[in-house]
């Protein structure tokens, strides 16, 4: 009879654990970054361990992680805005980085996106501000954004949300491709071709400090590229999205000057059909005590990534609110 009881209660608990099991499925979640070499990519990582709760996790009330129940969610490198808001239209990505200019103009089909709207694209929160970085080598200077016109310029990836700006901006200074030696290059490859002589200067957004900047400055040295106010006033009519920025001196420690620039949100985007109840879930998780932590020991632009400023700037862009993500806020009564 004991070894009955024994059996029958082991067997019962195979079943129980069995039926545990199948409640907590695991499902993936796929968030689109950036280049290995910019912010996209380490915050991304950062978001995707505070939502992820794999199966067989500690739940967050017995100090684990206050992840969504069964997820994984996983950053995965890529060409940044444009490729995400493109992946995340088509249903390739559940989720992922933009900067708001790219958002705006794919959303509402303006701009390179005309003819080629994103309708589906929704927003779960705002991240940081993107400062624009113009690269030069060590004791290099420029005279005007139109002193480019002749060199050997790094315009970011085809088709990203930097490039997409660069050109806007630079064409109000009547530098475009046809007077410019132009490359399409992520942030690390540009960097190491300033550090080899085979650029003069190189455009890249990204959340300051910027890990292959700050292996330039460290090995080749560089200097960053101070825009006139009349420059940033331009830039700013130009595209509205990027608005004026300082990178403090010391930002990177071998430039020890402030540097005018512009700087653009980064917001974390996903589509419209995604399930209301995963993104309410998903919105919740990245601004737990977990996530905090996370965010403010992960990475220096971790600490500005806060649930007060998650829908700055949000009305301006013209994107709406993923239903999931607008039903947390209310709650939180962040949105009123």
């Amino acid at each position: 009879m004991g070894i009955f009881s024994k059996l029958t209660g082991a067997a019962l608990a195979c079943t129980m654990m069995t039926g545990v099991a199948a409640a907590q499925e695991m499902s993936f979640f796929r968030i689109g970054t950036g280049g290995a070499g910019g912010t996209y990519f380490p915050i991304g990582g950062i978001i995707a361990n505070a939502i992820s709760n794999p199966p067989g996790s500690r739940a967050c009330e017995e100090g684990g992680n206050c992840g969504v129940p069964g997820l994984v969610a996983i950053a995965q490198s890529t060409n940044a805005s444009a490729h995400n808001v493109n992946a995340i239209q088509a249903g390739q990505m559940e989720a992922g980085l933009s900067g708001a200019a790219t958002l705006h103009f794919a959303y509402h089909g303006v701009g390179k996106y005309e003819g080629n709207a994103k309708p589906d694209l929704r927003v779960i929160a705002n991240l940081f501000p993107e400062d624009l970085h113009l690269v030069l080598p060590k004791d290099a200077a420029l005279d005007g954004l139109a002193d480019l016109k002749g060199k050997r310029v790094g315009i970011a990836q085809a088709g990203s949300g930097t490039q997409i700006a660069v050109e806007l901006i630079l064409g109000d200074h009547e530098v475009n491709r046809d007077n410019i030696d132009e490359a399409e290059l992520n942030n690390a490859q540009s960097a190491e071709r300033i550090a080899d002589g085979q650029l003069d200067a190189y455009f890249y957004a990204a959340g300051t400090p910027v890990a292959a900047m700050i292996q330039l400055d460290n090995t080749k040295g560089m200097e960053l590229y101070s825009f006139t106010d009349e420059e940033v006033k331009q830039a700013n009519t130009t595209v509205p999205y990027y608005i004026p920025s300082t990178i403090p001196a010391g930002t990177y420690p071998g430039v020890d000057y402030d540097v005018n620039t512009v700087a653009v949100s980064g917001i974390l985007v996903t589509n419209a059909n995604m399930d209301e109840e995963l993104i309410y879930q998903v919105t919740k998780a990245m601004w737990s005590d977990t996530a905090r932590k996370l965010l403010d020991n992960g990475h220096p632009k971790g600490k500005v990534i806060t649930l007060e400023t998650a829908l700055d700037g949000i009305d301006g862009i013209g994107v709406p609110l993923h239903p999931g993500a607008e039903r947390f806020y209310r709650e939180a009564g962040v949105l009123k």
